[in-house]
């Protein structure tokens, strides 16, 4: 599955256009992460709590939108968005919303499989 920003592959052309798919998540942040994250930031520097926080979420609604254009017979999703909202009355949930336009390509197939949204540690 060819993932991408841009709204064209260099090399490859659109066979059809099969519709608008999305990946949407949202997690909670427990007290006990948000006292280490308050702590990191009062001594300064990055919250590794809070990064691993975003990866998680993000990755999540990824796997949604490649999911849904899976099931769509799609070889690529162009023009991914991703949104991040934190929700709740105290700013407790994190919300991550994708979305994109699965397409088929003409032309010969394939990228290699995994995961290209992951990183280390995550």
């Amino acid at each position: 599955m060819i993932l991408a920003t841009t709204t064209v592959i260099q090399g490859r052309e659109v066979d059809r256009y099969l519709g608008i798919v999305f990946g949407d998540t949202v997690l909670g942040v427990n007290a006990f992460k948000d006292f280490l994250g308050g702590l990191r930031d009062i001594i300064g520097g990055r919250s590794g709590t809070y990064e691993r926080e975003l990866g998680t979420a993000r990755d999540a609604a990824m796997r949604g939108l490649v999911a849904q254009a899976e099931a769509l017979g799609a070889q690529a999703v162009l023009g991914i968005d991703l949104d991040y909202e934190v929700l709740g009355s105290k700013n407790g949930m994190l919300m991550v919303s994708v979305s994109g336009t699965a397409v088929t390509l003409k032309g010969e197939a394939g990228v290699a499989a995994g995961s290209p949204w992951a990183r280390a540690g995550g």
